[in-house]
């Protein structure tokens, strides 16, 4: 699998000359050099009819092998085809694609041009120059810009795939553009593949777990939902970066270690709360913590905490060197509870009960009812893992009866041939890719109640919404969530149902529902 930090040994050509000022591109005329990358440089132009500023990407093709050369097309035409199809005022437009003829210059002779909107710098730039201590000129304005462009993106179906500082392009009249969308993928589904490229500094965690497999590595909406937030404290920050570390590398570990739960996240302390709040929602540890903030949402949430009358930044104290704390178990609650807005939440909901007629409170719907077979002890275990989903589906009824058919509230169940052990039968390793730490004890331990009814209850919260996606019926949800972690998530969408072969088991699931539910 290449990684990021060897993409650039990997794929870069020696570096040709450039093209001298006043060169001509078909009907564009470059001047001087803007900046260069790996795959080549990008000129100030002007169009020769009337002078209209654009700038030109020059990619070289004559040093490259077939297969960079054929990545290298794979990349023009994905970004000349996204131009076409998602046209928006904080997206750059690619105008043309074009032929370099310039015999005289064999290394530039036959290069790729794309002629593209022109930007006076780069968000990159504007960090670079600007130090730490506070957030950019216009931050506001320039994070609803970039919220904006990712949230179209999303609606039409599209994945950025690499957004960071650099791909954020600042216009005239305080144009903000997102921009360089070699990578922008479209969705199958919920996920698309790209090649194993990207940024160190802006990768999800789980982007290092995965499998790279014949199609490329696997892209979904929150690792541009992740990176957004990594990006979000760098614009409010003057540049810096919520992980610690004096390389891209050494962040990289320790996004790591914050998502595995073994390092807090680590935000400055300066923010605003409502910012803060969203960074770290975006920045929740895994996929599955990070589904319930969609681009649409964050853009919202930015445009409320930005739009308005200048807000004076929260104080709060100092703790770990002028740093807010939070541990990845608290980022992963708080984004299943819907990000910590204000209001009722569903803990409150259940708390109050329904008064009676007599004044008293009766069980709210979905509770684990008094005279019900779940050990009192599990209760409110159950009741807290199955409050951390949003998703009204997920009961702590409804967790009480997947627990109750999978190992009849035994702590100590194991299917040994199937490789299941403990209360909710998790096979280990699956385990230890979406496990929380439900005691707080540091450890998380697939026999251990707490953890694994907590990791339970994330896991069926992720199918529910899978289901909910890929438009499966509404009434048929708790069955196919037991069906779902009976099998798996694919599964029951390929067969758009309860698979046959777990049949028996999810009526079992549903029978103990319905007397939980009285």
């Amino acid at each position: 699998m290449t990684t990021p930090e060897e993409r650039d040994d990997e794929l870069e050509a020696p570096r040709p000359p450039g093209l001298p000022e006043g060169f001509r591109i078909e009907g564009w005329e470059v001047g001087a050099v803007i900046g260069s990358g790996g795959w080549g440089t990008v000129y100030e132009a002007r169009t020769v009819a009337d002078g209209t500023p654009v700038a030109v990407k020059v990619l070289p093709t004559g040093a490259l092998g077939p297969g960079q050369r054929a990545a290298l097309g794979e990349l023009v035409a994905r970004e000349v085809r996204f131009s076409a199809e998602a046209d928006h005022p904080h997206l750059v437009r690619t105008h043309a694609v074009c032929t370099v003829e310039a015999p005289g210059l064999p290394a530039l002779d036959g290069a790729i041009a794309l002629v593209m909107d022109r930007a006076e710098a780069s968000l990159k730039d504007v960090l670079d120059a600007a130090g730490t201590g506070g957030p950019i000129a216009d931050a506001g304005r320039v994070l609803r810009g970039v919220a904006a462009g990712l949230a179209h993106m999303h609606d039409a179906g599209w994945v950025h795939g690499d957004l960071k500082p650099a791909n954020v392009l600042l216009g005239p009249g305080g144009r903000v553009w997102l921009a360089d969308f070699g990578l922008a993928t479209e969705l199958d589904g919920t996920h698309a593949h790209l090649p194993p490229l990207g940024t160190l500094d802006h990768l999800p965690p789980e982007w290092w777990s995965q499998r790279t497999g014949t199609q490329g590595a696997v892209v979904r909406p929150t690792a541009d939902i992740w990176a957004f937030g990594v990006l979000a404290h760098q614009v409010l920050t003057g540049g810096l970066h919520p992980f610690p570390g004096a390389t891209a590398r050494a962040r990289s570990l320790a996004a790591q270690a914050y998502a595995r739960g073994t390092a807090p996240l680590r935000l400055d302390a300066g923010l605003d709360e409502d910012m803060r709040r969203l960074i770290a929602d975006c920045l929740a540890p895994d996929h599955a913590a990070r589904l319930p903030h969609t681009a649409g949402s964050v853009a919202a949430r930015v445009e409320a905490a930005t739009a308005g009358p200048h807000r004076r930044r929260r104080r709060v104290p100092a703790v770990a060197a002028g740093l807010v704390v939070l541990t990845a178990a608290a980022v992963a609650g708080a984004a299943l509870l819907g990000g910590g807005e204000g209001g009722l939440t569903r803990d409150d909901e259940r708390d109050r009960g329904t008064p009676t007629a007599a004044g008293t409170p009766s069980p709210p719907a979905g509770e684990i009812p008094e005279n019900s077979d779940v050990p009192r002890a599990l209760r409110p275990v159950i009741a807290r893992a199955a409050h951390r989903c949003t998703d009204e589906e997920i009961t702590p009824a409804l967790l009480a009866a997947l627990i109750k058919a999978e190992s009849n509230f035994d702590a100590k169940a194991s299917r040994p041939e199937s490789e299941e052990y403990g209360i909710a039968m998790w096979t280990p390793s699956v385990f230890r890719a979406w496990a929380i730490d439900g005691d707080g004890d540091g450890d998380k331990d697939h026999m251990s109640p707490p953890d694994a009814i907590s990791t339970m209850s994330l896991y069926v919260c992720w199918l529910d919404q899978r289901f909910k996606q890929e438009g499966l019926p509404k009434k048929d949800l708790p069955a196919l969530v037991a069906a779902g972690y009976r099998t798996s998530d694919r599964t029951v969408i390929e067969e758009r149902g309860v698979p046959e072969r777990v049949r028996p088991h999810v009526d079992k699931v549903l029978r103990y529902l319905a007397e939980y539910e009285g």
